[in-house]
């Protein structure tokens, strides 16, 4: 039977120490300051950056800086996207220049929009394509290098293996693989037993991903993958503790900061919306934070009426949004559901 306290030890990546094995997975869109502060505070052993277009960075586009600035966490963890060696190596820089303690690259996006361009996990399908990105991201900075990809594109090219060793021979610290092919997107169910393949090919830690959402399910994706640790994306959307009360559980330790009653959640909530609006500004803000508030909604206030509902998530004005979301949660039976993510 694992060792469930496996997931509480600490785990490190090159010369960088992650206090525990349950990680908040880069999100774009989502796993954002806030986000990452948040889910943090709960006790997620770490958090990365929603990821970052190396070109638009290295061209000094607006809206970058953001995504990069250190969020004041002891591990600040920058993943970068791209396929111009020239732009994620300048990114790199940029990044490391701002603090990141980590640079991940993102060869697992599923995205259309971003394997249109040929990055994320389009590059699985040229590996010389993509070793030439690690090799000019690793030689461009000092702190630990890591890869997040899939398993391939797509069932016929199953190269992660491949991909993963050649990455660590050219000097990356880490590697996360997502249980699924470009071609699934998010479909079917993640095959946690093909990560093992992984696992076997290096030497250097293996982080499994992908259907994680407690800490039954964390068990057994270590179990089957022989992973390190375990990464958790999707299960965080409107609990941003997932990670944290995975990591608590393994130590069976409280999870820190989860709201314990409707009234203390609809604070939570609020708190999570000013947030946004202050690092966003109102305008952008309101529209931004909405997926969340959503997201929010459905996992603690499922029979909220349709019209109050809209209200809240096509709302301009801040102070009614607020309104709203106090009435709608402090009241909502589902709030009182708090800890089922663990």
């Amino acid at each position: 039977m694992l060792d469930l306290t496996k997931l509480a030890s600490p785990l490190d990546v090159g010369s960088v120490r992650i206090r525990n094995r349950a990680f908040l997975a880069p999100m774009s869109g989502i796993s954002d300051e806030p986000f990452r502060q948040r889910a943090y505070a709960h006790g997620a052993g770490l958090v990365v950056s929603e990821m970052v277009a190396s070109g638009e960075l290295a061209k000094g586009r607006a809206g970058c800086g953001l995504r990069i600035r250190h969020s004041g966490l002891p591990v600040h963890m920058v993943q970068l996207a791209g396929r111009e060696a020239a732009h994620m190596a300048e990114g790199a820089r940029i990044a490391a220049g701002e603090g990141a303690d980590i640079i991940d690259i993102n060869m697992g996006c599923p995205a259309k929009k971003v394997t249109g361009g040929y990055a994320g996990s389009a590059l699985m399908r040229d590996l010389d394509h993509a070793l030439s990105l690690i090799e000019a991201v690793v030689g461009a900075v000092e702190v630990p290098v890591t890869v997040k990809m899939r398993l391939g594109w797509d069932e016929s090219a199953l190269n992660a293996p491949m991909l993963a060793r050649r990455a660590e021979q050219a000097g990356v610290k880490m590697v996360t693989v997502h249980g699924r092919t470009r071609c699934q997107f998010y479909q079917g169910k993640a095959d946690w037993r093909a990560i093992a393949r992984v696992k076997q090919a290096v030497s250097i830690p293996v982080v499994a991903n992908g259907d994680v959402g407690s800490l039954a399910e964390a068990a057994m994706i270590l179990d089957q993958s022989g992973a390190d640790a375990v990464m958790i994306g999707r299960a965080h959307y409107g609990a941003p503790w997932t990670a944290g009360s995975i990591a608590t559980a393994a130590a069976k330790k409280a999870t820190p900061g989860v709201p314990e009653s409707p009234e203390v959640l609809a604070d939570y909530v609020v708190a999570h919306y000013e947030d946004m609006l202050t690092l966003y500004g109102t305008e952008s803000g309101v529209r931004q934070a909405r997926k969340h508030l959503g997201w929010y909604l459905d996992r603690h206030a499922a029979g909220v009426a349709d019209e109050q509902r809209k209200a809240i998530l096509t709302s301009f004005e801040p102070v009614r949004v607020i309104a709203a979301l106090r009435e709608v949660l402090s009241h909502a039976p589902e709030a009182m559901n708090l800890r089922g993510a663990a």
